[in-house]
């Protein structure tokens, strides 16, 4: 079926066709008969052919470090909910927090018909930065702060400083840190380094021991919690850097039979769906991660669509969380 053939069935013009098909003026009678050939014949205008014309393909580039990261998956909701309603279509890499292939997607998408790709890196080093200055279309960055891009971010260090001054708020005086790696300047550096001011703030001493790093899932806030407590036997509170660290510090400690928070107070960031269900609830600081996917996919597709559109770098809040674990 082409537009052609539309146009006969119809009784219009191939010109009338093709301006509907391209949200162009048309007559509401006009409309109205295409509108029912269309629907009729399940016609659907070619991507290809409208590419070549248009010169955009509607598709967006998204690179996001783990889809099975509840965080992650609530950014790719709030993208894809933007892109549908925009008109465009996801295409979406998954890179397994793997820099290498961060880098790689990066390059494949660039190479392809994209109209602009959103971002989220788990790191940003030179390679990073030499394959964003590569790029022929617009980006946006997700989650992280970079310089000279536009990009969508949470108040990492804001967050942390609250959870861990709710810690000695609470009373606790001797208080550890399970880290992430510091390559990750969002999750890694803004959060270490909230906590470590925040003790300065309270003139609270904290020994290089108290501060453990950990892999991002659970069994890394398990193994952390374990060299802590083993190296530390006072300690009485534990800021994580995210609610599956935090989870996993709760777990060893009910194995040995330490109370939260009597014994030790927990506290974490992110507000997953796992710190709503364990006992006791987590206290945390909720990021908006789905809102992150709809500002930076609305910010992208206005870059796409809009000459004069201004590269913006958005920071976004945080809310405190309070629950049973402090």
């Amino acid at each position: 079926m082409t537009i052609t053939e539309i146009a006969k069935m119809a009784e219009v013009s191939v010109s009338a066709v093709s301006r509907y098909l391209n949200d162009g003026y048309v007559s509401e009678e006009k409309a109205e008969r295409i509108k029912k050939v269309i629907e009729k014949t399940g016609y659907r205008p070619s991507k290809q052919a409208q590419s070549m014309r248009t010169k955009k393909s509607k598709v967006i580039g998204v690179i996001l470090p783990k889809i099975s990261s509840e965080s992650i998956a609530r950014v790719a909701a709030g993208i894809s909910e933007v892109l549908s309603d925009a008109g465009y279509q996801m295409l979406l890499a998954s890179t397994d927090n793997n820099p290498k292939k961060e880098i790689e997607y990066l390059q494949l998408l660039n190479n392809n018909p994209v109209d602009g790709i959103l971002f989220s890196a788990s790191v940003f080093d030179k390679a990073h930065k030499a394959a964003l200055k590569k790029l022929d279309v617009p980006v946006v960055v997700i989650s992280q702060r970079f310089e000279d891009y536009a990009c969508v971010y949470h108040d990492d260090y804001g967050a942390a400083r609250a959870m861990a001054k709710r810690l000695l708020d609470s009373g606790k005086q001797h208080i550890g840190h399970i880290s992430v790696t510091q390559k990750d300047e969002a999750a890694g550096v803004q959060r270490t380094r909230a906590f470590y001011d925040t003790m300065e703030e309270y003139k609270v001493h904290v020994d290089p021991q108290m501060v453990m790093e950990a892999s991002f899932v659970m069994d890394g806030g398990y193994e952390a919690m374990k060299q802590l407590i083993d190296k530390n036997p006072g300690l009485d509170g534990v800021f994580c850097a995210t609610d599956s660290l935090a989870v996993g510090a709760m777990m060893y400690l009910k194995e040995i039979g330490k109370r939260v928070p009597e014994d030790v107070a927990i506290t974490g960031i992110g507000h997953n769906r796992m710190s709503r269900v364990v006992t006791p609830t987590l206290a945390t600081a909720h990021l908006h991660y789905r809102t992150s996917g709809v500002e930076a996919a609305k910010m992208l597709v206005d870059m796409i669509e809009n000459e004069n559109a201004v590269s913006k770098q958005l920071m976004l809040g945080y809310e405190v969380i309070e629950a049973e674990s402090v």
